[in-house]
């Protein structure tokens, strides 16, 4: 598919903008340890996040990306997670290279920006902030913010309704299938990262309308379109 030139971007947080799993590694391993449980450590985490902490936790608990932990287990371990979370939002989360020169050169382009994430509020709006970034988004949309989230197309949607912008002129930037099928679903045009969170399979295979390997090369994607 060949790319129209948009008026509003949306951008995914954690994969996207931000490298978040050393600070969810942490927190999943320290979870572990209060449990009396051993620790995952880094590269297993990296390949579990991506669709929410609860997620994550229920797939730190088994041990692997499907199955079910133990229904006390997880009752147990949840809050910990949350509270240790809280603490940790970004303290050991960096941004990719590319981000802020592609943010700066959105921006001045003209752009409408909005950030469209499964992140809660609680931790999305202090981690934007905390990496000095928030104030490029007119909108801020978590994963609790609506009644339902990405792969759903509602938080997009919302997004476009807000700016008073079609889904038509619309683009979503993101790093993982979630992102690919939210964008189809609202009739928005996808731009996908090569890197970031998408269980160790490759992006391409889910037939984005672009890939690119940093932020800042949406420059020269968006010159060439009309």
């Amino acid at each position: 598919m060949k790319l129209r030139k948009p008026r509003m971007v949306l951008i995914d947080v954690d994969g996207t903008l931000v490298d978040s799993v050393p600070d969810l590694a942490y927190c999943v391993d320290e979870m572990m340890r209060r449990l009396g449980l051993p620790p995952h450590g880094e590269d297993k985490v990296r390949n579990w996040v991506g669709n929410g902490v609860e997620r994550l936790v229920r797939r730190a608990l088994v041990g692997q990306l499907e199955g079910e932990p133990d229904a006390a287990l997880f009752e147990q371990a949840y809050p910990i997670f949350l509270e240790l979370y809280a603490e940790n939002t970004a303290k050991r989360s960096r941004l990719y290279p590319g981000v802020p020169e592609g943010l700066v050169w959105l921006r001045s382009a003209g752009y409408t920006l909005g950030c469209v994430t499964n992140k809660a509020a609680r931790f999305t709006e202090p981690l934007l902030a905390e990496l000095g970034i928030a104030d490029y988004f007119g909108i801020i949309i978590s994963g609790d913010s609506l009644p339902r989230k990405k792969p759903d197309p509602l938080p997009l949607l919302h997004a476009a309704d807000f700016f008073g912008v079609g889904p038509q002129e619309s683009l979503m930037v993101g790093d993982s299938v979630s992102d690919v099928k939210a964008a189809r679903a609202a009739g928005f045009q996808i731009v996908c990262m090569s890197y970031g969170y998408n269980h160790g399979q490759d992006i391409r295979d889910s037939h984005p309308d672009a890939v690119i390997d940093s932020l800042d090369q949406i420059k020269i994607l968006l010159e060439q379109v009309a």
